[in-house]
Parts: structure tokens; sequence; C-alpha cells
């Protein structure tokens, strides 16, 4: 997914285990980068399930800790999700995805699938500023992990910095204040687009099975019931008014209840088939190349 933007500051830099740029009218300051960065390290410090030392890591066992303060939003938009998807989508499938190879050290070694815990709902428990597990669990917020965490830079920086903006997490894109064409990679073909969206302001989150893909077809987007990663979607994109919401929605086109969850998200949404053909939203604003 490529912006385009005549920037005035551009600031690249790696968080997540992924690249990142921002672009703002006004250049930022040292203490604005700095601040991202803090922001960017607690996030990652409470979420991943990659580093030993992280909230989701320490509770895996079982037990409680401190919950994080984006623990009620994602926990809530999470349960919107399951009851949408019908359950396919968990927030429990790290033991899952580590099953299948996408483990903390990246072994890439698939041992079969397994299915989440169907639930979910009983095992985690957050009451009293206290995240609990009840039973043994890998949390995963890869579902809406990143576009929460593009929200927060772009509201640290707004709070921070005049002018327009843009955050850009390789394919969770959050605009305020600037025209901005976006090219809507073709999952097969990097060098072409399925089309191109433009907006001044709000989200635009993909997802692609060709994105963090490896073995005999395995890819990081599973469908939690079964442990088995999906084969009907290639790619999904998503528009919405904050780039959480529409990072959801993004995940949520991947199985059938995902039109419905993005009607309901105010989202308006573009996915394609593996078999190449491409669907979008009514009053999609997309310009397609089909």
């Amino acid at each position: 997914m490529i912006a385009a933007t005549a920037g005035f500051g551009r600031w690249e830099f790696g968080a997540i285990g992924t690249a990142w740029c921002v672009d703002s009218e006004v250049p930022l300051r040292d203490d604005d980068r700095a601040a991202v960065m803090s922001l960017v390290e607690t996030f990652d410090r409470d979420w991943s399930r990659f580093r030993p030392d992280s909230t989701v890591s320490r509770v895996a066992a079982g037990g409680s800790v401190a919950a994080p303060p984006d623990a009620a939003a994602m926990l809530a938009l999470y349960g919107e999700l399951a009851d949408a998807t019908n359950g396919s989508v968990n927030p429990l499938v790290g033991d899952a995805l580590a099953r299948r190879g996408y483990d903390a050290s990246y072994s890439l070694r698939d041992r079969g699938a397994l299915a989440a815990p169907d639930r979910w709902r009983d095992v985690i428990e957050l009451a009293d500023d206290r995240l609990t597990l009840h039973s043994p669990a890998t949390i995963d917020v890869g579902a809406v992990g990143k576009g929460r965490l593009v929200d927060l830079v772009m509201s640290e920086l707004r709070r921070r910095t005049p002018g327009w903006l843009v955050v850009d997490a390789s394919g969770d894109l959050a605009i305020d204040g600037v025209r901005q064409r976006v090219a809507l990679e073709h999952p097969y073909d990097a060098s072409r687009a399925v089309g191109v969206w433009t907006l001044d302001v709000g989200a635009l989150c993909a997802s692609a099975t060709n994105r963090r893909a490896w073995g005999d077809g395995l890819h990081h987007v599973l469908d939690a019931r079964t442990g088995e990663p999906v084969r009907e979607y290639a790619a999904t994109w998503a528009v919405a008014s904050d780039a959480m919401t529409a990072d959801a929605v993004a995940t949520a086109l991947f199985f059938d209840g995902g039109p419905r969850f993005a009607e309901r998200s105010r989202a308006s949404w573009v996915r394609m088939r593996t078999d190449g053909s491409v669907e979008w939203s009514p009053h999609c604003e997309a310009e397609l190349f089909v």
C-alpha cells in the first residue's frame, strides 16, 4: 500500500516488526519522536507475544496481571468480531499461530492445526483493572492491535504537531488533513494495483495472505475455529474513521460475516478472492481496476 505525499517532514522508523513512516506538515522535533517511541515501546511490552517480558507472555500460563490501558477497548472489539464471524476471529489464537510456525522464534515449522478455545470469554476476564486468564492461553491482538497503535501514534502527534499528518504502518494508514491517493497492492503481484483509494481524513487498513506467509500455503490469517489458514480470500482493504476499526474490518472480511460487521462499523471495503475476482461494499469510493 503506497501513499503519495509531498511531505515537509518525513520520519521513518521500525517498530513491532514492521516499517513505519510519518509525514507531517511541520517537521517533528526530537521530543515528538521520543514520545512516539515511548508509546510504541509501552504497547509492544504489553501486547507482543514475541517477547518474553511482555504482559501477554507473563500471563500466558494463567493468572492475573495489571490490565494494559488498551485492554478494554481491544477486547470489546474482539467480542464484536467473534460474534460477527461466528467465532472465526478470537483473541486466544496465539497458540494456534505458534503451532503453525508463527511463534516467538519465527521457527516457521508447522506442527499441525490447533483450534483456539471457542469459549474464550470464559478464559479471559477483565475486571478491577486486572487482566486474568483462568487457564493457560496466548493472547494475540493481531486483528486489531496495529490499527490501535496507529491511532495512538496519530493522537499523540496530533496533540503535539499542527498541520496535516499521515501515519503509515505498512498497511495500516491514518490520515488527517491531506489528500492521499493510496494504491491497493495486488496480493499476487506487488508491481500492480487492484485500484486506488483517495481520502483526506480517516484510516485505511489492508491485510493479505501473501504477507507473513510460509511453508505449504501457511499464512497469518487463521480461522480460530479450526487453526487452518483461510483459503477463500487473498486480500482485504477497509476504510473507517479510525485505524483500529479499519484493521478489525480488514480481518473480518476474510470470513462470511465480514460485510455485515463492516456495515455496522460504518466502514467501506474491497476484497479479492483467491481466484482473482474482486468484491466491494455499496458506496465504495475506491477507483478499482476491474
